[in-house]
């Protein structure tokens, strides 16, 4: 089909959900700082004045929790002194349920050997399978509707944080945004319409909102993408002042298809926030991405989806799969035969070649993990290899 409409959607960094990511990150990062081989598998859950941490965490680092979780919430933003804003990091109430990891499961991935294990080499964490994208529609080499979405709660959130603006004496954390993309001949070729809601207080008018909402994300967005037509739900509900954790419990992992593609890639099912590079889940996605980003640069394909799969505790892939979508300029057999000989999707080769053993997870969990320039798995630096490969 290549006359068809399509949808994505966002969240900001105030999402209750986005919350619970962003506490879950901010452990993993205190952990791998001072303990870079940390085993960390931890998920938060946040509502009203509750953060309740869970999981599994093996490490040497010594996490202060509760400053961890504090300092994060006031990053974000929840510190308002109003009476009704229960969700604020001063005052929000902290269980903890971490535990640590199973011995079962560290015999698997750990570079030994164990019974059952085929090799004494690094395993993966679990059984699963990963999937990575990437199209030429976008710069970023994302997915139009997604990356589109993105950009205006990434600008909406610089905005909140700028003191200078009027506008950040009345926006609050919380916000979503929406957007419809018409593709004509398979390309991008009109914005059909976005809906964006974000948080404010009490006394701010709705046409001041509306107007606001309007001008961001018309500076925002490519402006030959607008219509005449193009239509704008803003706070379609009227009023949202009641957000973040007091207005809708966040869970860990509840955002994958705003972390990944936006759903115009598929996804394995494995979230990502919390868990420390041995998981699979995380780190074998982030490495399809890279490789798909790669095969696109090169020129190889329009885009291009790719599939890894794992047995827990085996350090070889269960398979390998690439599907252009007929927009290959190089036979798809000698794609797949090019991957495998410039990429090695072993755990421990893809902790090595992307440099994962840092605290660099915060920087991934809002706005997409596969929008930053700045992050390994997007860098284009493997298009030379792949070149030469196919040749």
């Amino acid at each position: 089909m290549k006359n068809f409409t399509f949808t994505s959607e966002s969240v900001g960094a105030g999402h209750p959900d986005k919350v619970a990511d962003l506490i879950a990150d901010s452990i993993l990062d205190a952990c791998i700082a001072k303990d870079p081989h940390s085993r960390v598998a931890c998920e938060t859950l946040v509502k009203d004045d509750y953060v309740i941490l869970a999981g599994e965490i093996t490490t040497t680092a010594k996490p202060d929790y509760e400053t961890i979780v504090r300092k994060t919430i006031r990053d974000i933003g929840y510190v308002d002194a109003r009476d009704d804003d229960v969700f604020h990091a001063d005052s929000v109430k902290i269980l903890n349920f971490l535990g640590t990891q199973s011995p079962d499961i560290a015999q698997g991935v750990d570079a030994i050997a164990a019974a059952g294990k085929s090799s004494a080499e690094q395993g993966a964490g679990d059984q699963g399978i990963m999937f990575g994208y990437a199209t030429d529609e976008t710069p970023e080499l994302m997915p139009a509707p997604i990356m589109f979405a993105h950009k205006i709660l990434f600008e909406l959130d610089k905005i909140r944080h700028d003191k200078a603006n009027p506008a950040s004496a009345w926006l609050r954390p919380d916000c979503k945004s929406q957007v419809t993309v018409l593709y004509d001949n398979g390309v991008p070729a009109k914005i059909d319409n976005v809906v964006l809601s974000t948080q404010h207080t009490e006394p701010t008018t709705r046409e001041t909102i509306c107007t606001f909402c309007e001008n961001l994300i018309r500076t925002t967005l490519p402006s030959h993408l607008f219509a005449p037509d193009t239509k704008f739900f803003i706070n379609p509900t009227g009023k949202f002042v009641t957000g973040g954790p007091h207005g809708d419990a966040g869970v860990t992992g509840r955002k994958i298809i705003v972390d990944t593609y936006g759903g115009m890639g598929r996804h394995g099912g494995g979230a990502f926030s919390g868990k420390d590079p041995s998981k699979v889940d995380r780190a074998a996605t982030y490495m399809c991405r890279w490789v798909a980003k790669n095969i696109v640069a090169a020129g190889f394909a329009k885009k291009v989806e790719i599939q890894i799969s794992y047995a827990i505790g085996e350090p070889e892939p269960t398979s390998i799969f690439v599907n252009t979508a007929g927009t290959n300029t190089v036979d798809d057999d000698k794609i797949v035969a090019a991957v495998k000989k410039v990429f090695s999707f072993k755990p421990a080769t893809i902790i090595r070649q992307l440099d994962l053993l840092r605290p660099i997870y915060v920087q991934t969990t809002n706005y997409g993990h596969f929008t930053k320039a700045y992050l390994p798995w997007e860098q284009t630096n493997k298009v030379d290899a792949l070149r030469a490969a196919i040749a």
